[in-house]
């Protein structure tokens, strides 16, 4: 197995690069606002994109059509953040699998995910591009039963290093670079570069492309996907959204997947 302490460092430089560059060429905006361009209700950002400074809890379903042979899976899952400060952003999620993956229907949870997220600096590029760098980690505790194709077997960390662009056109692009190493359990070594874009369609649809391109050190893999999802503000505090999914090259872990999310903005 590589050592994934080499890469952790890399990210951790990556992170420091992208950080000293914004102070470098940019100047400081300390509005935290409106970094999805035009407003998609009140004067608060889209929670689709996950270095939005916002609070929100979403409930989710997903369904994928596995690649491998008659399998699928109905994933269950509550997706949900809390700003603990104007900088330091609280990540949850929950999810509970029902699978056939393992020959018979099983149901069990599958996962608890902790997120922290920090955004050490914001500003305006002199293109007028606003930004914001963030840097954080996950901790993913594994719940589930490999005998049941539930859960990967072990425990794992996932530091990154993204940064939000707001263009003029009201496009948000947000790439992110992410590694994951088990801590325990089954060896783990994914690193994965993911790109967003999010559209705001009027004033209350948004339309978001989420690209995933993971290299997985252990098996040799990239089992991409892609993401379109389309969704509507029905009140200030309430959104709804529809997913489609699709797994990407010959390393892809489904063939095609849909979802459907209900969303509480706080």
């Amino acid at each position: 197995m590589r050592n994934p302490r080499n890469r952790v460092l890399i990210i951790s430089f990556i992170s420091i690069a992208i950080l000293f560059s914004g102070q470098a060429y940019a100047d400081e905006d300390d509005n935290f606002s409106d970094l999805d361009g035009p407003e998609l209700s009140g004067d608060s950002e889209n929670a689709s994109n996950p270095l939005a400074a916002v609070s929100n809890t979403d409930i989710r379903w997903q369904y994928n059509d596995s690649y491998f042979g008659d399998s699928r899976l109905n994933e269950y899952f509550i997706d949900g953040a809390l700003m603990l400060n104007p900088k330091l952003k609280f990540k949850y999620e929950l999810h509970y699998w029902d699978t056939n993956v393992s020959g018979s229907s099983e149901s069990d949870w599958e996962s608890a995910i902790v997120k922290l997220i920090y955004f050490p600096h914001q500003g305006i590029f002199n293109s007028g591009i606003k930004y914001r760098v963030a840097v954080g980690v996950d901790y993913i505790h594994d719940l589930g039963d490999t005998e049941k194709g539930i859960g990967l077997g072990a425990d794992q960390i996932g530091p990154f290093a993204g940064i939000a662009l707001a263009l003029d056109s009201g496009l948000t692009l947000i790439p992110l670079l992410q590694h994951f190493t088990n801590i325990n359990g089954t060896d783990i070594s994914i690193t994965a570069l993911r790109l967003i874009a999010i559209k705001p369609l009027g004033t209350a649809w948004w339309l978001k492309l989420d690209a995933k391109v993971p290299y997985d050190w252990e098996n040799k893999t990239v089992p991409a996907d892609a993401e379109i999802q389309l969704g509507k503000n029905i009140t200030d505090g309430i959104g709804l959204y529809a997913e489609g999914l699709v797994g990407l090259g010959s390393d892809r872990l489904y063939d095609w997947g849909v979802g459907l999310g209900l969303r509480f903005n706080y």
